[in-house]
C-alpha cells in the first residue's frame, strides 16, 4: 500500500523508540532501510517521494553512532488517504517490528511542521564504564576548564569544547552523564568526549537517553 503524496488527506505520525542491543552496530542508513521493510509489513498507507526511485517518506531525528544503543529515537513519516487511528497503527507497528527496534510511543503530529533534524538541539548520554576508572573526576574537572578541545574529524579540525554542555559523574563512579549539542551545523559525539577523558570507548556501553527539541 502506498501514495506518492497527492492526496489531499496525509497524517504525519511520530514514533518514539529504543534502538537496542541487536541492533547496536546497524548503520543510520541500514536503520532507515529496516524502519522501512518494518512499515512495509505493518501494511500501512504510506506515502512515497517523487522521481524515478520511490521510497517512503521518513525522517530519523538524529543519527546514532554505531556501536551505541538508545531509549529515545524518533522517527516521521507519512501516511496518505483516510488512515486508521492511532491504537491500530501502534498495533500493526509492534506486531511488525524486528528485534532491536521497540516502539514506545506513536502521535499524531501537524503534517507541515519543520524536519525533525531542523528541530533538534541537543543529545543526553549515558556511559557505563566496565572497567576501573583512576583520576575520573579529576580528567572531568581538567576537561571543563578547557578553553578548547581540538579534535580531527574527516580529515578536518574542530573544537569539541563548545559542543560539551553538561558533563558529570552518575551513580558513584559507575556511570557518565553526557549532554552534547546535536545540530546540523556542529554535533558532539560521546566517544570523542571518552577520549578526552583518557576512556577507551570499547571499554563502556554507551546509550542515548534524550534528545532535546529547540520548542
Amino acid at each position: 500500500m502506498g501514495s506518492n503524496g497527492n492526496d489531499s488527506m496525509t497524517m504525519r505520525i511520530r514514533v518514539t523508540f529504543a534502538k537496542t542491543e541487536p541492533m547496536r552496530f546497524t548503520s543510520h542508513l541500514d536503520l532507515y532501510r529496516a524502519w522501512e521493510r518494518m512499515l512495509r509489513r505493518a501494511d500501512l498507507p504510506l506515502v512515497f517521494s517523487q522521481g524515478y526511485n520511490p521510497r517512503p517518506r521518513l525522517q530519523l531525528a538524529a543519527p546514532l553512532p554505531l556501536g551505541i544503543t538508545s531509549r529515545c529515537e524518533i522517527i516521521d513519516f507519512w501516511l496518505s488517504g483516510a488512515p486508521d487511528d492511532l491504537k491500530t497503527i501502534s498495533s500493526r507497528l509492534f506486531q511488525a517490528q524486528p528485534p532491536g527496534i521497540e516502539v514506545q510511543e506513536v502521535k499524531n503530529v501537524e503534517s507541515g511542521s519543520p524536519p525533525l533534524q531542523k528541530k533538534v538541539n541537543a543529545a543526553e548520554y549515558s556511559v557505563a564504564l566496565l572497567d576501573r576508572t583512576p583520576n575520573l573526576d579529576r580528567n572531568i574537572k581538567d576537561l571543563l576548564k578547557s578553553e578548547t578541545l581540538i579534535r580531527q574529524r574527516r580529515g578536518k579540525s574542530y573544537d569539541l569544547r563548545p559542543l560539551i554542555k553538561e558533563l558529570r559523574i552518575d551513580n558513584g563512579s559507575k556511570q557518565i552523564f553526557i549532554r552534547l549539542t546535536a545540530q546540523e551545523g556542529g554535533t558532539g559525539r560521546p566517544e570523542e568526549v571518552l577520549l578526552e577523558l583518557d576512556i577507551q570507548p570499547e571499554n563502556t556501553r554507551i546509550e542515548r537517553t534524550g534528545l532535546l527539541f529547540l520548542d
